[in-house]
């Protein structure tokens, strides 16, 4: 432990305790459908015409109590500025993450959603229609393609080569292709998806989300594995970042990001899962898998607003690659892009330190199609 530390212990206390309120607090496991694969196969049979009925874990938690232990703890007590409003904004951040995970599966769902994550903006609207009027032809691929076995010896080979330390295994439940949960890597039993997809998610799952995990986890405090408040824009706007200067962000899949901005304003818009879908299939040509894939993930939970942060997030952290002299901070945990001058500073006096693991694409950017770059910088 560090000097500053050491002479703080009532600073490590209240660190270990907020870990401690906020356990098992996790929305993306807690909206993942149980009946995902039943309700898909019905939902086909019946030719798109019943919403699913989706059914999620029961959760028991109670989220008064969390909340006013949360009130609780002292942060007027700690010894630094910096430090009160980091703890104090997400004490607060986890307020409202508690309403969320107890609202799962209710009409509330969504507008606690809402409330923490916002809901797209006509920017945003922009960027996404300007995506989907790009031709299809601006790229070609005879990839071959990868079965969920393959996708694990391929990532595994990825993590082992930086030197991770990780879990991985194959999840029957899984929306998803392949996702971190903490340190855990989870790959789709039914994921059969090209070379580059793989390569993608590598860089994405793995060179972002593994590594603020496990860059938070070897700092002495715990706050950075919790997250600043919202720090979805930031981290999966990394992730974004990573796969485009690894060489691997396609036009199809920044179409796919542009589609599950569509997808949240319909869901904001209509409440019908089917009418979503149908908007995607009809009037954007998605292919029906596809389409009910990106129409789960938005109403998943009830109304789940997250997916449109993507391509936002993608600009803001391609403006801050170009512009932030400490950007790599960004990687010492969960970090907000909003809260990174604050962090450095923290690495500075000595109560956090900079990220060991730095993300590879990161570290040895590719050289990129001026098609893409350009595709890239239009987003505004």
């Amino acid at each position: 432990m560090n000097r500053s530390l050491n002479k703080h212990p009532e600073l490590k206390i209240l660190d270990q305790d907020l870990f401690e309120l906020v356990r098992g607090v996790e929305i993306l496991a807690a909206i993942e459908p149980r009946n995902f694969r039943a309700m898909k196969e019905d939902f086909f049979s019946k030719k798109f015409s019943i919403n699913p009925q989706f059914v999620y874990r029961e959760q028991k938690m109670d989220i008064f109590q969390r909340k006013r232990l949360l009130y609780a703890l002292p942060v007027e007590s700690l010894p630094d500025g910096d430090l009160t409003q980091l703890y104090s904004d997400i004490i607060e951040s986890y307020v409202d993450k508690l309403d969320q995970f107890h609202s799962v599966g209710t009409d509330d769902f969504v507008y606690n959603s809402l409330r923490y994550f916002g809901e797209p903006t006509d920017k945003d609207v922009n960027n996404a229609n300007f995506i989907l009027h790009l031709p299809d032809d601006l790229e070609s691929s005879d990839d071959r393609f990868l079965n969920a076995n393959e996708m694990m010896q391929y990532l595994s080979d990825f993590a082992n080569r930086q030197g991770y330390s990780y879990d991985i295994h194959i999840d029957d439940h899984m929306i998803a292709n392949a996702l971190v949960a903490g340190s855990t890597i989870k790959i789709n039993s039914h994921a059969n998806i090209s070379e580059t997809e793989v390569s993608a998610l590598a860089h994405h799952e793995l060179g972002v989300h593994l590594v603020t995990t496990l860059n938070a986890r070897s700092q002495t405090l715990k706050i950075l594995e919790l997250g600043c408040p919202v720090n979805t824009t930031t981290q999966e706007g990394l992730a974004i970042l990573c796969e485009f200067l690894a060489g691997y962000l396609t036009l199809p899949r920044l179409k796919v990001l542009a589609l599950r901005v569509v997808a949240v304003q319909s869901m904001l818009q209509e409440r019908d899962f089917k009418r979503t879908f149908i908007l995607l299939k009809e009037k954007y040509q998605v292919e029906e898998n596809l389409a009910f894939t990106i129409t789960t993930r938005v109403y998943r939970g009830g109304g789940f607003t997250k997916d449109y942060l993507y391509l936002q997030g993608f600009q803001q952290m391609l403006n801050a690659l170009e512009n932030c002299k400490d950007f790599n901070n960004l990687m010492t945990g969960k970090v907000s892009v909003e809260y990174l001058p604050l962090i450095s500073r923290l690495i500075d006096k000595g109560y956090l330190h900079a990220p060991h693991f730095i993300s590879p694409a990161i570290k040895e950017p590719q050289s990129i199609d001026p098609v893409k770059r350009f595709i890239a910088h239009a987003i505004k």
